[in-house]
């Protein structure tokens, strides 16, 4: 008898035991569901007061570069810093009904990004007719086809001092608050023409050229072909005229900063509580605690820039380059920066999210007209000093706020010790998500390609770079880069296209004020490694392009 009491004892402990361990399993198989991937995505919007249309021939601005996140956390990251869009101004209504082509790129990191750093780099970011293709810079744009290049001819380099690899123009790395300055203005390079690929439609001579300021490098480096543009207009002669090789550019634009993705977890706790985190996201502040952003938004009458250069290319007086300022206008900020950050997920329908309350802790009423200035209050912001400079880190950490049980709610930040232990996000780690080796970048190899006829004059050289890549490049004659020979040019438009730029080349050196320089700050520095001095004998007339990107 006592044996069987024993006996049924053990199995009741055992049952206990079981029991126990199966609910455990279940409480981790049910936590396991709650915690979903999730990110932020969605815009930092600045106000600005309008200005007249006629500022409509580009823009340049000085925006601040630092490592968004603490620690580059993997390829799916996606965000811009402030940047714009610029689009042509039109006159009256579209022949079609989806119509979108601009100039955008900026500062920051993308998903196709092979070798990122916690450093951003610069892409150029022109957009033809409703993203058919898309231009990044020299010899980088959509995709790595190169027998359907998709925007990847779309840019001519300018300058003989400066690669541009097509992964993305690198800054000096551990830039981190310093004032990035740049700009694009029309340039006079070539004439117009009243054919285009053998249809009798016009290309304009309007040749959208990006000027730098930074700390090592200053003047014009690379512009966007006429024919990136009008390629879409000898498909359909129906737009004709449309597109930013004639049209001016819209006076005001949006100045904003798109967040794609940013790395987040969402976790329920028992009670059916929501909770998420993000990835640790930082933005740079001087000693008074304030971020400096954006800075200098200036916009130009095309009389800024155009008219002397283009006197100069018919045999006037040297243009200096420097832009007239009386042509100018400063678009003056407004105090208040809007937000629609948000957690996305799957499971999150579109109109279910809830935006997070970023501006309890972002005061904007320091900004001044000229400057986006961001002052970060409350005990959960945090700061970290790197080198000479400061970072503070947002909050982490949110709460999903309901008033009603049908709201959508509002995700409010909240400290890590109010987040149960039990939904597992104090444990997530954000960094190295992809382990993915990066895809080297190559050009086309084939002796008739127009990569080798009529070919290089000199090189190859090589440039090990600050996100650890090597690029391979060579000197090209302007006239004979791959990109004119891809933008339905003759050789004789392309031989005139080559005094103009030797006259530049001659003249614009790289260490002269071209943009209204800032008014506060420090300049970021490009990386020095960029930056080549051309061969004996082909200082003027010759430009150096990258032909090969990729690890060693």
């Amino acid at each position: 008898m006592h044996g069987r009491i024993v006996t049924r004892g053990i199995l009741a402990v055992w049952s206990l035991l079981f029991l126990s361990m199966a609910l455990v399993s279940a409480q981790q198989t049910n936590q396991g569901q709650a915690m979903r991937d999730i990110h932020v995505g969605g815009y930092l919007i600045t106000q600005l007061e309008e200005v007249d249309e006629s500022y409509n021939a580009g823009y340049s601005m000085y925006m601040a570069a630092w490592p968004l996140v603490k620690e580059y956390p993997g390829r799916s990251f996606q965000s811009g810093l402030f940047g714009t869009w610029m689009h042509p101004q039109q006159d009256g209504p579209l022949p079609i009904e989806r119509f979108y082509t601009n100039i955008e790129g900026g500062l920051g990191w993308w998903r196709d990004t092979e070798f990122a750093t916690e450093t951003p780099k610069f892409i150029m970011g022109g957009v033809q007719l409703n993203f058919a293709g898309w231009a990044n810079g020299p010899g980088a744009g959509r995709g790595r086809d190169w027998d359907d290049p998709k925007g990847k001819y779309g840019v001519a380099q300018l300058s003989p001092w400066v690669l541009w690899p097509p992964d993305g123009l690198n800054l000096k790395q551990g830039t981190s608050g310093e004032l990035f300055g740049s700009g694009y203005l029309p340039l006079p390079l070539m004439e117009p023409k009243t054919t285009t690929a053998g249809t009798a439609v016009p290309t304009g001579n309007q040749c959208w050229t990006l000027f730098f300021n930074t700390g090592n490098f200053k003047g014009p480096v690379a512009f966007f072909t006429p024919y990136f543009w009008t390629q879409a207009s000898a498909e359909d002669p129906r737009l004709a005229g449309l597109f930013l090789d004639q049209r001016p550019s819209k006076a005001n634009k949006p100045f904003q900063m798109e967040t794609q993705h940013i790395y987040s977890k969402e976790a329920t706790d028992a009670t059916g509580q929501v909770f998420a985190r993000t990835a640790p996201t930082q933005y740079p502040v001087g000693s008074d605690g304030v971020s400096d952003l954006l800075h200098r938004l200036m916009v130009y009458r095309k009389k800024a820039l155009w008219d002397d250069v283009e006197a100069w290319f018919k045999g006037g007086p040297v243009a200096s380059g420097v832009i007239n300022t009386e042509q100018a206008a400063m678009q003056r900020f407004k105090q208040g920066v809007r937000s629609n950050w948000s957690f996305f997920g799957e499971h999150i329908e579109k109109d279910k999210r809830a935006l997070m309350n970023i501006t309890s802790y972002l005061d904007a009423s320091v900004t001044d007209s000229a400057t986006l200035r961001v002052y970060w209050a409350g005990d959960l912001v945090t700061k970290r000093d790197v080198g000479s400079r400061s970072l503070v880190i947002l909050p982490e950490y949110y709460k999903l706020v309901k008033k009603e049980e049908d709201d959508k709610g509002e995700w409010v930040a909240v400290a890590p010790k109010d987040v149960p232990v039990e939904t597992g996000l104090h444990a997530v780690d954000f960094n190295s998500k992809d382990k993915r080796n990066a895809l080297p970048y190559t050009t086309p190899v084939e002796p008739e390609s127009s990569w080798k006829t009529p070919g290089p004059v000199a090189g190859p050289f090589k440039s090990k770079l600050g996100d650890g890549s090597t690029v391979t490049y060579y000197w090209y004659r302007f006239a004979d880069q791959p990109a004119l020979l891809n933008a339905d040019l003759t050789k004789e438009e392309r031989e005139e296209m080559q005094r103009r730029a030797e006259l530049l080349h001659r003249h614009w050196t790289k260490e002269r004020e071209y943009l209204p320089p800032p008014l506060i700050g420090e300049l970021a520095d490009i990386d020095p490694a960029l930056i080549v001095q051309p061969p004996a004998g082909f200082e003027v007339g010759y430009v150096p392009i990258v032909t090969q990107q990729g690890l060693e």
